[in-house]
């Protein structure tokens, strides 16, 4: 029997956190597992059971939620990913994770996980091509980890610059390419 590939869903408070939802469908089309963990920032553009709904899986937003059953529940996740992928990333979720700061659930749980890392960044085009940002991409990147570049599009702020989340074609392609 084939074991079904389980992608944990980072998500972080992108405005492209709309697109999160359709990666997850696709995924599922996939036949893939997906849990969706979220930032609290996240929880607040959109409700967990919308997540919880789409991927048919608990979603977890808070490091401190009191467990089903006994568990460290960011070791737990992270040892059941087959991989983790982050959609959207922020520029702040890619410096923390390059900084090995775990301050929240999804943080703690890419720090804790052996599972491949992908991230599909999201964000406002200055934002995106700030030093700091690339060279956090870069030592990402140094360290294993797999990115999904962003396309050029209309941002938040109303201009037209690189910065979009991916296609959502793309970023599962991605998470196949990786088995």
């Amino acid at each position: 029997m084939v074991k079904t590939k389980k992608i944990i869903l980072g998500v972080t408070a992108s405005i492209a956190i709309y697109k999160a939802c359709e990666i997850v469908r696709r995924l599922k089309e996939q036949a893939f597992s997906v849990t969706v963990v979220m930032t609290p920032e996240a929880g607040e553009l959109i409700n967990p059971l919308v997540f919880s709904s789409l991927s048919e899986n608990k979603a977890y937003i808070d490091l401190f939620s009191e467990a089903q059953a006994w568990q460290i529940e960011h070791v737990s996740l992270a040892e059941q990913a087959d991989v983790v992928l982050v959609a959207p990333a922020t520029a702040n979720i890619i410096a923390k994770c390059a900084a090995g700061i775990c301050d929240d659930l999804l943080s703690c749980l890419i720090l804790a996980t052996k599972a491949p890392i992908l991230f599909a960044p999201a964000m406002n085009e200055n934002m995106f091509n700030n030093k700091v940002t690339q060279q956090n991409i870069e030592k990402l990147k140094s360290l294993g980890h797999k990115f999904i570049a962003p396309r050029v599009g209309r941002l938040a702020c109303g201009k037209t610059g690189i910065g979009c989340l991916a296609e959502t074609e793309e970023i599962v392609a991605a998470v196949k390419k990786l088995f």
